[in-house]
């Protein structure tokens, strides 16, 4: 089983309050769920009006399938054009 997990940090300089970050965060997690059937969830900055930490996981077979769909959700996150990606860091791991 190999197990890939990844932690995006958004930026969302426009937001004026929480209820507005709230609001960003919640679509791009509905519409990357929608899209991949993913694992995802705000993890940290819960009250930062400017910024928010997402992770999430893909479980496959395969090292090369898990780090495909990974790189896809990424490109996909930014493509909606809700928040900038400031930065990304992925873990793959193999258990058995």
């Amino acid at each position: 089983m190999v197990v890939g997990v990844c932690r995006l940090t958004l930026s969302i300089p426009e937001n004026a309050d929480l209820k507005g970050k709230r609001s960003v965060v919640k679509r791009v997690i509905a519409r990357t769920r929608q899209q991949f059937n993913i694992a995802m969830a705000e993890v940290e900055d819960q009250d930062s009006q400017e910024s928010a930490v997402l992770g999430f996981c893909v479980v496959g077979n395969d090292h090369r399938f898990v780090n495909s769909v990974i790189d896809k959700v990424i490109a996909f996150v930014d493509e909606l054009y809700l928040a900038e990606i400031d930065d990304h860091a992925i873990e793959i791991l193999h258990l058995l």
